[in-house]
């Protein structure tokens, strides 16, 4: 009687030790915590919001059906503002207090930076950054996994159409000082060298200011042909209205991680013409297979507004849910690493493929142009 006591004291006691060690990575036999940290509040918090809803739409329809081999998603949300200081806090927070399995949908470089360190000390997976920066894809990391194209592969294709369709050769740039717009401008600078140009102007702003002046100042001293602006919607837009107040009227270029809707409600008028490369597929073209999917979960969701932030946010969650389902029931993150460098899947008409050396799910990069007050795709200037 006392062995069988015994054995069962001990069986109880190694499966609460079994069920602790699970619960620190974020997963238990009917949850699986996944952190979020991003910009809910403030001049960039269109973006975080964004992904935050088209992720949530996924992960609500995923647990309505049963969860992921009977584990439900739990996404804990934090908000950093859009500062760098208060990502690294929300972070830390979410990996030690939240014991979250994985880290998903950051939004921006410099904020994606903060958090780095601490996601690869911990050897917690960081999936789906909204962040087209090179130092989150080159030299690969075993833990950060990417979807969108790189911000290097946008510039490319702009340079490439300014060039080709319309024979600019005076390029212009607009970024925010910070490691978001040194990335942009060393894009720029590659992009520029390979055709033996340099860039004629620049001008910067401050992150989470639509302080532009200077910036403009320094455009308007040189009058580039072109601008490409590496920055946040509020910021991009104020430069782009106090450039038409001024009379300066080059072509516009943005890149995607300005958040289009909001971009352009915030540019008004002067947004007309303005071109931004997208790095998903129109969230309005219902061809193809994903977007009606993303257009009825986000209904399902209660979200009737459908654009391009939230639904790069629904295809990070539908590529994270498949990489935990081919992950299978033993779900531990070295297990989910192993599972998504061997993934290869294609997701309602979107091919979405990684590798031991190649942590970029998309590569492709689209054009639009605002027209009418909508983001139009296009081929040619």
């Amino acid at each position: 009687m006392k062995i069988k006591i015994l054995l069962s004291a001990v069986g109880l006691s190694l499966a609460s030790l079994a069920s602790s060690a699970m619960a620190e990575n974020g997963v238990t036999a009917t949850e699986i915590k996944i952190g979020m940290a991003n910009a809910l509040s403030g001049p960039t918090a269109g973006l975080g919001l964004g992904i935050k809803s088209g992720s949530a739409a996924y992960f609500k329809k995923v647990n309505a059906t049963g969860g992921v081999n009977g584990r439900k998603i739990t996404l804990v949300s934090e908000d950093d503002g859009y500062d760098p200081l208060r990502t690294g806090a929300a972070t830390e927070k979410l990996i030690k207090k939240d014991n979250v399995f994985a880290l998903f949908g950051y939004v921006g470089t410099p904020t994606s930076k903060a958090a780095l360190s601490l996601a690869v000390d911990n050897d917690v997976p960081f999936f789906g950054p909204f962040t087209g920066a090179e130092f989150l894809r080159s030299p690969v990391n075993k833990y950060i996994f990417n979807i969108r194209s790189s911000y290097f592969n946008e510039i490319e294709m702009q340079v490439e159409r300014l060039v080709s369709d319309a024979g600019v050769t005076k390029f212009g740039l607009f970024y925010q000082e910070d490691t978001y717009g040194k990335v942009g401008k060393e894009g720029l600078q590659l992009a520029l060298q390979k055709r033996k140009m340099t860039i004629a102007a620049e001008g910067h702003y401050t992150r989470n200011t639509e302080d532009v002046d200077a910036g403009l100042a320094a455009l308007l001293a040189a009058k580039p042909e072109a601008v490409l602006m590496v920055g946040t919607y509020k910021a991009c837009a104020a430069l782009v209205r106090k450039a038409h107040a001024a009379g300066y009227k080059p072509k516009f270029f943005n890149l995607s991680f300005v958040g289009t809707s909001n971009f352009i409600k915030a540019a008004g008028d002067a947004g007309e013409g303005v071109y931004i490369t997208q790095v998903v597929p129109s969230p309005y073209d219902e061809s193809i297979p994903i977007v009606k999917q993303y257009q009825a979960d986000m209904k399902a969701a209660g979200v009737h507004e459908f654009d391009y932030t939230s639904f790069e946010g629904y295809i990070d969650a539908v590529a994270l849910v498949e990489g935990l389902k081919k992950t299978g029931p033993d779900l531990t993150r070295a297990n989910f690493l192993a599972a998504l460098e061997k993934m290869s899947v294609n997701l309602g008409g979107l091919d979405i493929a990684f590798g031991p050396q190649d942590h970029q799910g998309l590569n492709k990069v689209y054009l639009t142009k605002v027209q009418q007050g909508k983001p139009v795709p296009v081929s040619k200037l």
